[in-house]
């Protein structure tokens, strides 16, 4: 659960910015972060007392070693880490789901269908884990987190390479006593048959609620471990065989984890089908509370005058719109889930062939409370970055993009061409990315390459803008050399491009790691794509020592006009708009209180009005920044999400409403969503607006609501978080977590697969592309 800072804890750790408190214990603090790019991290901190401990950082390196192997399908992705910095710290990915032992003090003792699938999973983690030669030595409930894919194994903070005993004493058991193996109560060396052993025990209590050693002190429950028999009533008999040679005091006696995997369950069927309504539910309340979240800070007991250890204002941000606690973010994804339990050798999963076939709807206007279709065309799954080398990069958010035919992806393998129809990939760079180093007219493609992540202080590289062929993915002509830009500076950015020019910014002045610094100039460019040339550059306002938030957050060209979504030094954002041909500034205004992390990448606008969200639903002049029009005049209390544009209508969603449509040239309500199902939409991204149908997530799924009757007319299952309307292909392309996945965008029947015959669609998602070693 979210807990807020406290009066000392720092605002930022190398570059993230900190926003609540996840947990705090003997070794460290774990809070919940957020990356310049917007990604949302759990970070990981070693308490300063400890760090000149040179066994405890070594258990902290191993504990970011271990976390890398297991990977994210089987543990929360690595994002970055400095095991070596003065305070040992490490950012994974923020898991949204409860710990196992939430999840049965909300929803009581497991199904044994959802024990079953559970153990399984973790069987798969576990061999996984294994077959790196790294045991776990701590499984217990509270390490393992449940999502609507499958659950993640965390804590790695005593795992070690199998017959290590450099960092364990003799006779010493380390671990938590009521889910040790008898070897390790006893301080004997812990096999994988220890894992096995501690994995029974979580089923155990997965099934009852309660530990199979009982509770109480420690000297207790280690001499149950030893010599008591484990109380495994409650379980369901089918069970008992399995968990009792698992929980065997002979550790030859105890199954591998693929012999346990496959006397649990065949690895068919999706996780989330497995998990009770009730934990889907708590799974998308708590998907929903990390962007509700208002941060704040407890003030410094009386007589203390210590701030943050960085000396930076607490943060504060305006409350996102409230939306209904089981938010599309969560419980959609729990139904468009996929697990599996994998092997050592099959980390990648099964490959399709081609689209699948959805079934078709039973009912032509679903109500909120009936369960979601399961009809995406295709699915497939996003490779998280695989780094098990010590160049470690920030994760790259993806972000989609219309590349003709295609949609362009920033994922864990470089830059990514996916075919909406099919969702197979074209083709990928193999580089790791930052979304805001890629640009795209939807014809050429633009990046800044990262030649190099851990600069040297006061080091200086030039940078280069790299061309890249829209049809191969291969570094094209021209490439361009920026001599008095430094490549190093992560917060460089490509803004985007059209009608043959570049806009980029670059920065002057040492690298530092951790963000800008005192000396740093920094400018706004505009070059000309075919040769290089550099057209104008106007300086940019300084920023904030030691931030690293890029200038920008979103860019576009409409005419003569540079319109550009600024974050400024003091956090807030402002629309800004520039002559195209110069540089010259023509106006500025504000554009929204909300965080500027939530506007990345949003920016609605055409030839006559930029429009804003995230309150009043408002149209500001492109001509001189005048507000042209707002529904506050007639709506003062409404908030609304993001908004789209299409055909001269602007869609968006209001605050306990749902979907509403607008005029773009005078602020005229056309319609208003029928039906009462958009009273708990979402509103943190914009919908997705075609010719007959407009998509918006809601907390059912994702909603196909029909211009003509302004009703919702389906309701699809999904994990998406951003949904972009592919015309060309007749597709809604949806991306969200590890996950892509198509929607079908006509209104031309959904073909189910015919009576007695089984679906084509595979187990789970395939997985099209393998990450880079």
């Amino acid at each position: 659960m979210l807990s807020p800072l406290t009066h000392d804890d720092p605002a930022r750790i190398a570059g993230y910015r900190l926003t609540a408190r996840l947990g705090s214990g003997g070794m460290g603090t774990v809070y919940l972060a957020r990356s310049a790019g917007g990604r949302t991290v759990a970070l990981k901190t070693m308490h300063a007392g400890i760090a000149s401990d040179p066994a405890s950082r070594t258990r902290f390196r191993l504990e970011t070693d271990a976390a890398r192997i297991i990977g994210g399908h089987h543990g929360a992705t690595v994002v970055d880490a400095d095991p070596l910095a003065e305070t040992p710290w490490l950012a994974t990915e923020y898991v949204l789901g409860p710990p196992l032992d939430d999840a049965v003090t909300l929803c009581g003792p497991l199904p044994e269908p959802s024990v079953r699938a559970l153990g399984a999973a973790l069987a798969g983690a576990l061999s996984q884990l294994h077959s790196s030669d790294v045991v776990h030595r701590d499984l217990k409930p509270s390490n393992v987190m449940l999502t609507a894919y499958g659950p993640k194994i965390i804590d790695f903070g005593i795992a070690q390479a199998a017959g290590d005993e450099r960092l364990t004493r003799t006779g010493a058991a380390t671990g938590t006593p009521a889910f040790m193996s008898p070897e390790q109560a006893t301080g004997q060396e812990h096999t994988p048959a220890g894992d096995v052993f501690a994995l029974a025990g979580v089923l155990a209590f997965a099934a009852t609620g309660r530990g199979p050693f009982g509770t109480g002190q420690a000297a207790d429950l280690l001499y149950r471990v030893r010599y008591a028999e484990p109380d495994l009533a409650d379980v369901p008999p089918p069970l008992l065989p399995l968990l009792i040679r698992c929980l065997s005091k002979d550790p030859a006696q105890r199954p591998t984890t693929a012999q346990l995997a496959a006397g649990l369950h065949d690895g068919h069927g999706e996780f989330a089908d497995h998990l009770p309504d009730l934990l889907l539910a708590d799974i998308g309340r708590r998907a929903t509370e990390v962007w509700q979240y208002q941060p704040y800070r407890l003030p410094a007991p009386e007589g203390t005058t210590r701030g943050p250890a960085s000396g930076a204002p607490a943060l504060t941000r305006r409350r996102l719109l409230t939306v209904g606690g089981s938010s599309v973010l969560g419980v959609a994804a729990a139904g468009a889930g996929a697990w599996a339990w994998l092997g050592p050798k099959d980390p990648g999963g099964r490959t399709g062939d081609g689209p699948e076939p959805a079934r078709s709807s039973t009912s032509a206007s679903p109500t909120a409370s009936e369960k979601p279709l399961s009809d995406y065309l295709w699915q497939v799954q996003i490779p998280p970055v695989d780094d098990l080398t010590l160049r470690v990069y920030p994760a790259a958010d993806p972000f989609p993009a219309v590349l003709g035919d295609h949609v362009l992806l920033t994922i864990g393998t470089g830059l990514a061409a996916v075919d909406p129809k099919t969702g197979k990939g074209a083709w990928t760079t193999g580089d790791v990315e930052d979304a805001w180093r890629v640009t795209t007219d939807g014809k050429q493609i633009f990046r800044i390459p990262d030649h190099e992540f851990f600069g040297v202080e006061g080091q200086v590289k030039p940078l280069v803008v790299d061309s890249v062929d829209a049809a191969t993915g291969k570094t094209a002509k021209p490439r361009q050399t920026f001599p008095d830009f430094n490549v190093l500076h992560k917060e460089g950015q490509l803004v985007c491009c059209a009608d043959g020019m570049l806009y980029l910014v670059g920065g002057t002045g040492g690298y530092k790691r951790g963000g800008y610094q005192n000396g740093q100039s920094w400018y706004l460019v505009a070059v000309d794509m075919r040769s290089g040339a550099e057209r104008w550059r106007r300086p940019l306002p300084p920023r904030k020592e030691e931030t690293d938030s890029p200038h920008f957050l979103a860019g576009r060209v409409v005419g003569n006009r540079l319109v550009l979504l600024q974050e400024t030094s003091a956090g807030k954002v402002r629309l800004t708009v520039h002559d195209s041909r110069t540089g010259g500034p023509l106006w500025s205004a504000p554009a929204t209180d909300t965080e500027p992390d939530l506007v990345r990448n949003l920016l609605t606008v055409d030839d006559r009005h930029v429009y804003l969200g995230f309150g009043p639903l408002r149209a500001l002049r492109l001509a001189d920044g005048k507000e042209a029009w707002t529904l506050a005049r007639s709506r003062p209390d409404a908030s609304f999400g993001p908004p789209s544009l299409k055909d001269g209508v602007v869609y968006a969603v209001q605050d306990k409403r749902g979907l509403v449509a607008v005029g773009a040239a005078d602020g005229r309500v056309r319609w208003e969503e029928k039906g009462g199902e958009g009273a708990r939409a979402d509103l943190t991204d914009p919908p997705a607006a075609g010719r007959k149908y407009v998509y918006s997530k809601g907390p059912s799924g994702l909603r196909r609501i029909d211009v003509s009757t302004h009703t919702t007319t389906a309701t699809y299952k999904t994990s998406g978080t951003r949904f972009l309307a592919h015309e060309r292909a007749r597709v809604v392309f949806a991306l969200g977590g590890p996950l892509i996945s198509a929607y079908p965008w006509s209104s031309r029947p959904v073909v189910a697969p015919a009576a007695g015959c089984p679906s084509s669609r595979p187990s789970r998602p395939t997985t099209l592309w393998k990450a880079q070693p």
